[in-house]
């Protein structure tokens, strides 16, 4: 048994012993099935990661806030090494599903929700998510951790601040800030959100371009996208902001491979997945 497995098998939260089975696919988390009291439980184990601002409290906090108001399984035990969250059966979405229009129309108002009813929902301590202050610290943590990613420092914040300026300001929502299809469940009724590891307080516009660049939505749904959520035709400013939101959540991602290729034990290519994203980065900045 790994010492994840025994972790995950330990909890005090248990009315009897388990077994857990390994979830395959995650690249954060060691992620495991278990049945207990007649219920199915899926178990992450992982603590604070503080090179990528991921704190536990705040993981579920959020997922408890978002839970409340329907849009994440709920929450069954947290603690700093391991969370429980109810099972959601259904099928794991791909990026083919989440940029069908069909899909794009049942999402929308879960994302919507997730950031108005769930920004209301929150209680205890929760983390402020700013792309441009973890894409400084990442630049940090580089500096700091050399790997031969030092040549791209320079270049990556001059843009970085270049983004954030031409963003600007923003009022605060729950966002969940890793909108992956991954982490989208459909139950053949309803749509879910899974894993809150990177959410906390952030610009809507994030959840949005994270949603687009992500998934491949094309021109006409963006717009139909961000029309929808703000409820008003597309003008030329919240389309550059957009746009600039969408070259901040490639740079984020793409840093986040960065340091990854660092710091994760997971057997997982992060040189492969920062690459990619850094020509996808690249060829989203020049369009601007």
């Amino acid at each position: 048994m790994s010492d994840a497995e025994a972790i995950a098998a330990g909890l005090p939260c248990w009315t009897g012993p388990v077994e857990p089975v390994r979830l395959e696919g995650g690249i954060s988390n060691d992620n495991f099935l278990v049945e207990d009291g007649g219920k199915s439980f899926v178990v992450r184990v992982n603590g604070d990661v503080p090179e990528h601002g991921v704190l536990r409290i705040n993981d579920a906090n959020c997922n408890r806030a978002a839970a409340a108001v329907g849009v994440a399984p709920g929450v069954h035990y947290a603690a700093p090494d391991a969370m429980v969250v109810e099972f959601i059966s259904g099928r794991t979405c791909c990026e083919d599903d989440l940029c069908d229009q069909h899909n794009l129309e049942r999402f929308l108002p879960l994302l919507k929700r997730t950031h108005v009813e769930g920004f209301k929902a929150l209680r205890g301590p929760v983390c402020a998510f700013w792309p441009f202050r973890v894409c400084r610290d990442y630049a940090f943590f580089l500096e700091d951790n050399p790997n031969g990613r030092g040549r791209d420092l320079a270049r990556l914040r001059d843009v970085n601040g270049r983004l954030e300026a031409m963003v600007g300001a923003f009022s605060p929502v729950l966002g969940h800030n890793d909108l992956l299809a991954a982490n989208v469940i459909d139950d053949g009724d309803r749509l879910w959100l899974i894993d809150w590891e990177h959410a906390g307080l952030s610009s809507p516009l994030f959840d949005l371009a994270n949603l687009s660049v992500n998934n491949g939505l094309d021109e006409t749904q963006t717009g139909w996208l961000l029309e929808n959520y703000f409820e008003r035709p597309l003008d030329d400013a919240l389309r550059q902001r957009f746009a600039a939101m969408k070259c901040a959540s490639l740079l984020r991602e793409t840093m986040w491979g960065m340091v990854s290729e660092i710091t994760s034990r997971i057997d997982f290519d992060f040189a492969a997945y920062s690459a990619e994203y850094m020509t996808r980065f690249d060829a989203e900045y020049a369009k601007l």
